[in-house]
């Protein structure tokens, strides 16, 4: 689907949403560092993103590739090449390297900001 637009599943991408794809974690509340959202993989909910994608990509000198959303849509989830999971907005922060990057994700730790606003 995102082979259209430029954006090949890398080989971290597969093997993670392999073993995660399709899932939706349903949290909310107080977490350890900030407040746990709700966040469901599934790459084609950040269809029609890929420019965004494409930007953080350059930004980072990495290549994501979408994952899903978090906070019901507000934000999206992608992949790095080396596991590294990040939030993707009109700012990037990273979750941190897989296994310990969605932990965060569950336990409400808050991503570190690498990437302020872009337009």
């Amino acid at each position: 689907m995102f082979e259209g637009v430029g954006m090949g599943m890398h080989h971290a991408a597969e093997t993670f949403l392999q073993e995660f794809g399709g899932l939706t974690v349903s949290v909310s509340g107080p977490g350890i560092s900030c407040a746990r959202e709700p966040f469901e993989l599934e790459p084609e909910l950040a269809w029609g993103e890929d420019d965004r994608f494409s930007e953080w990509s350059e930004f980072l000198g990495r290549d994501l590739f979408p994952l899903g959303e978090l906070d019901d849509g507000r934000c999206f989830l992608g992949i790095d090449e080396t596991s590294e999971i990040y939030l993707v907005e009109t700012w990037v922060a990273s979750f941190g390297a897989m296994p310990r990057a969605l932990e965060n994700l569950i336990l409400g730790v808050m991503p570190d900001m690498i990437g302020g606003a872009r337009t």
